[in-house]
């Protein structure tokens, strides 16, 4: 982000002495990125952000992967992951399970009906996408508003807490951890860091936070994600001796926000436009896309749906969550599930949905696609919920 915001009190000048009303000094926090090479925000605390009085080891859930292999398209049902879970009671960190991950970016699914803990990812930016539900995401930044179609793009070290509002039914969590920042493509920003005018949506679709959320207390506990372990992934329960959220006032470049799926202008053509037209968000070695209702394509000899395709260099996960997703008809897919083609496999529409699309001119879809330049291995969520038939719809053959 390099779009300038500021919000609660700030004193005109930074680093410089700032006191509440009894004359006591605010404690500065600069969080910043690549080492002071990049966007930041200075935040005024009225406790000191440091002090932790507690260290003790957060027993993440299951973290571990197997690798594709042998190699073959995947079909992951992610609405049976917790059919069985209905009466528990379940948030959006901890309950949290693993579906597919490699080194550079783990995607979970998670179905939460109570507040989570306080939380801080401190191994990369969290890409939340809200399949369905409302609420909020308390943070140290003020107070998230989340709704269904959402993104909720928070910046590594963000301390937050997911609020779900269950009076509709619980959230329905797709979250995307990167090992690295996530922003929108390079392509798509001047060089000062403006949405261009090619760019399918601009500054006035991202909502930041609505004001301070100031909290207080003392022996506070915030879960943290870190590096390390087997996994390269492992967990800490800090508690801090003041609330992280006893925030008066802060401003720069850096903090969370939303971007709603719906507020993204699909770009179309006469003839078919390959994945990058859909791309929403970028990290190191892997894409994030969004395919949504639009026009298709209007050459009179126009094949709408995808062409067979193989990706050399990547993995492309699929996760279905609105409408009819034309290139699958006959598959098994529906909405909630996810499809996973890895490099090496050529992929593309079920034959029969060639044809069924030709004359075609609206298609009612709506997907999330992460593109990762890395293989990805089957965590344990992703194991549980394996469509075994998948591989073989394209033959129309059983195993």
């Amino acid at each position: 982000m390099a779009y300038y915001r500021r919000v609660g009190t700030v004193p005109p000048k930074r680093h410089t002495q700032f006191r509440d009303d009894a004359g006591k000094l605010y404690y500065e926090e600069l969080m910043g990125e690549e080492g002071f090479s990049s966007d930041s925000s200075l935040l005024y605390h009225r406790g000191v952000p440091s002090a932790i009085v507690a260290s003790e080891i957060w027993e993440l859930p299951d973290q571990s992967t197997v690798v594709n292999h042998p190699l073959k398209p995947r079909h992951l049902k992610l609405h049976d992951l917790f059919d069985a879970d209905e009466a528990k009671t379940i948030d959006a960190v901890t309950g949290r399970r693993l579906v597919l991950g490699n080194g550079d970016v783990r995607i979970s699914y998670v179905v939460a009906n109570e507040a989570s803990p306080l939380y801080r990812n401190a191994i990369g930016d969290e890409c939340v996408y809200v399949e369905a539900g409302t609420g909020v995401v308390e943070t140290v930044f003020g107070v998230l508003p989340y709704r269904a179609g959402d993104y909720v793009l928070l910046p590594r070290a963000t301390t937050h807490r997911w609020v779900p509002d269950v009076t509709d039914g619980p959230s329905r969590l797709y979250p995307i951890e990167a090992n690295s920042h996530i922003a929108p493509p390079k392509r798509y920003l001047s060089k000062y860091g403006q949405l261009l005018e090619h760019a399918p949506y601009c500054e006035r679709d991202l909502h930041g936070s609505t004001g301070i959320h100031l909290a207080e207390g003392r022996d506070v506990a915030v879960l943290v994600k870190h590096r390390g372990g087997r996994h390269g992934v492992v967990g800490t329960r800090f508690v801090y001796d003041t609330h992280p959220f006893n925030v008066v006032g802060w401003d720069g470049c850096l903090y969370p926000y939303t971007f709603n799926i719906a507020d993204f202008e699909p770009i179309t053509g006469r003839i078919h436009q390959p994945p990058p037209v859909h791309q929403v968000f970028e990290g190191d070695n892997f894409v994030i896309c969004n395919f949504v209702p639009r026009k298709v394509d209007y050459h009179p000899l126009a094949v709408p749906v995808p062409y067979y395709h193989s990706n050399v260099d990547s993995d492309e996960v699929m996760f279905y969550c609105g409408g009819d997703y034309e290139a699958r008809k006959g598959s098994g897919i529906g909405i909630g599930s996810v499809s996973l083609h890895p490099g090496g496999h050529a992929h593309g529409p079920q034959p029969a949905a060639i044809e069924a699309s030709l004359g075609a001119e609206h298609f009612e879809e709506s997907a999330v696609m992460v593109d990762t330049f890395r293989p990805l291995e089957l965590g344990e969520g992703g194991k549980a919920v394996d469509d075994q038939q998948y591989a073989w719809v394209w033959a129309g053959r059983q195993a």
